[in-house]
C-alpha cells in the first residue's frame, strides 16, 4: 500500500519544463567543455622540431632552400626554360597581344615573335645569373626565420625568397631584359604607346615599359618553380639532399 504524502499536485506541463531545464543544463555543460577546449593550448605545429636543436632545424632547411633554388635556376636558366614551358613562358604585354592578330595580318608577325622571343630569352639569362643572390639569402637566414618557415604555410621558404630577394633579383635582370629587348624595334614602339596608355589609366605603370613587365614575369616564374621545389621536399623528404633536410623535414610529415 501506497504512503500518502502531502506533496502537492503538480502542475500541468511539469514533466515537460523539467525535461527542457534538464536539456537546457546538458547544453551549458556542452559548451563550457567546448569553451575549456578552445581556450586550451593546442600542441604547436613545431612540436616534432622540439627533438633537434635549432642549429640543426636551421641548418637542414638551409641545405633544403639552396637545393630548391639552385634545381629551379638550373630548370628555368637555360635554353627554353621559360620558352618551353607553359607555366611560365612569357607572352606579349596585354596591350600587344590585343593587336597580335592585326600585327600578324599586316606582316608585323615576324617582329611579334622576335619579341616574344627576345623576352623570353632574356629571362632565360636573368635567371641563369641569380643562384648567387638566392644562396646568399639563405646564408644570412636567422633562426627565427627559420621556425617562422618550418612551422608556416606550405610555401613559407618561397615568401622568405621572394621577401628577401626580389629587389635585388630585379636590380640585376632589368639591364639584362634592357639589353635583351632594345635589339628588337617592337619594343621601343610598345614603351612609346604603353605609356601613353599609363597616362590615360588604360594600363598599369608595372607594365608601361616592356622591359619592366618582362622583368617582373621572370620573377613571377622564378618563385612559381621554387615554390614547386618546396613542395616536393616537403613532400618527399628522402628525397632532399643533405641528412640535415631530411630529418627535419621527415619530422613535419
Amino acid at each position: 500500500m501506497r504512503r500518502a504524502t502531502n506533496r502537492p499536485a503538480r502542475p500541468i506541463g511539469y514533466h515537460a519544463l523539467r525535461s527542457q531545464s534538464h536539456t537546457r543544463r546538458i547544453a551549458t555543460r556542452t559548451w563550457f567543455a567546448v569553451l575549456l577546449i578552445a581556450l586550451c593550448p593546442l600542441p604547436s605545429a613545431a612540436g616534432p622540431l622540439d627533438a633537434l636543436s635549432e642549429g640543426d632545424a636551421a641548418g637542414g632547411l638551409r641545405q633544403a632552400l639552396t637545393q630548391g633554388a639552385a634545381a629551379a635556376v638550373e630548370k628555368l636558366g637555360r635554353a627554353d626554360g621559360f620558352l618551353g614551358n607553359p607555366k611560365v613562358r612569357i607572352p606579349l604585354p596585354e596591350g600587344l597581344r590585343q593587336a597580335e592578330g592585326l600585327m600578324r595580318a599586316l606582316g608585323m608577325g615576324k617582329q611579334a615573335g622576335e619579341l616574344t622571343l627576345a623576352m623570353n630569352r632574356a629571362a632565360e639569362d636573368g635567371v641563369a645569373r641569380a643562384k648567387p643572390i638566392l644562396v646568399a639569402a639563405v646564408k644570412k637566414m636567422t633562426v627565427d626565420d627559420a621556425r617562422r618557415i618550418l612551422t608556416g604555410a606550405d610555401d613559407g621558404a618561397t615568401q622568405y625568397f621572394r621577401r628577401t630577394t626580389s629587389a635585388q633579383l630585379t636590380e640585376q635582370f632589368l639591364p639584362i631584359v634592357t639589353r635583351a629587348t632594345e635589339k628588337v624595334g617592337l619594343a621601343a614602339k610598345y614603351n612609346e604607346l604603353a605609356g601613353r596608355a599609363a597616362k590615360f589609366g588604360l594600363l598599369e605603370e608595372k607594365d608601361a615599359k616592356i622591359e619592366r613587365y618582362v622583368t617582373g614575369k621572370a620573377l613571377d616564374g622564378l618563385f612559381l618553380i621554387i615554390a614547386e621545389e618546396e613542395r616536393a621536399i616537403r613532400t618527399n623528404p628522402l628525397g632532399a639532399a643533405g641528412n640535415l633536410a631530411k630529418k627535419v623535414f621527415g619530422l613535419l610529415r
